[in-house]
């Protein structure tokens, strides 16, 4: 086994993350605004701004799904329960012991056992009841019918709150494991350069110099 830089992530995942993000962020904030956690900008114009990242973000969405499905890059995602066990008690108990990743990272397969069904359930479940309660709340006045429709908009709104809570969860889950094994810089890194350290075997290592060349560095 050698350890080579692979690039893992191309130039619309990088995209795709960093406008994501920047979105999500800009979601949350104008979220907390409008329920009243912070004034640091008036109401009318955190509802604007509301409204325009989450168009903005199902737009990306519709595009990362499309690109997902006609690049087979969706297979990522494929959960399996191969490595799952063994990755969960690494994060929840080996970490803290100093003990090495028990996953050997691939070019092509991403993200570990766990990674990916947590993934694929934010894309699945999270990202969809965000989605479908936000529009059901913008678009309230298109199948609103009085005092019964009135108790189900507070559903909806309940509804999308605790999905977007849910969300903040996620990316607290989430920068927090950056900061574990590697450096946080080191973490990444790849998500800005698109190449990352992976062990190859002699003949993956062949197959990306051959037919790839781009794709590895020494």
């Amino acid at each position: 086994m050698a350890t080579r830089l692979v690039k893992v992530f191309n130039g619309f995942e990088r995209f795709w993350h960093w406008t994501q993000m920047f979105l999500i962020f800009s979601l949350v904030f104008s979220g907390f605004g409008i329920h009243g956690f912070h004034q640091l900008i008036n109401f009318e114009t955190m509802v604007f701004l509301h409204v325009i990242g989450a168009i903005s973000l199902m737009v990306l969405w519709v595009f990362a799904i499309f690109w997902h499905l006609t690049t087979g890059s969706w297979r990522h995602y494929i959960p399996t329960t191969n490595g799952l066990f063994r990755v969960a008690k690494y994060y929840a108990v080996d970490i803290f012991k100093g003990e090495d990743h028990p996953y050997r990272k691939h070019y092509w397969r991403k993200h570990n056992p766990l990674q990916a069904l947590t993934y694929l359930g934010v894309k699945l479940i999270l990202f969809p009841a965000i989605w479908i309660s936000g529009l059901a709340y913008l678009f309230y006045g298109l199948w609103s019918e009085g005092p019964a429709t009135a108790m189900a908009l507070q559903f909806v709104a309940l509804f999308h709150t605790a999905a977007a809570f849910g969300m903040v969860v996620f990316i607290i889950a989430h920068i927090y494991l950056l900061t574990t094994g590697h450096s946080f810089v080191e973490h990444v890194k790849p998500m800005i350069t698109g190449f990352d350290e992976v062990e190859l075997t002699e003949a993956e290592e062949a197959y990306l110099k051959e037919d790839e060349s781009g794709k590895i560095r020494d």
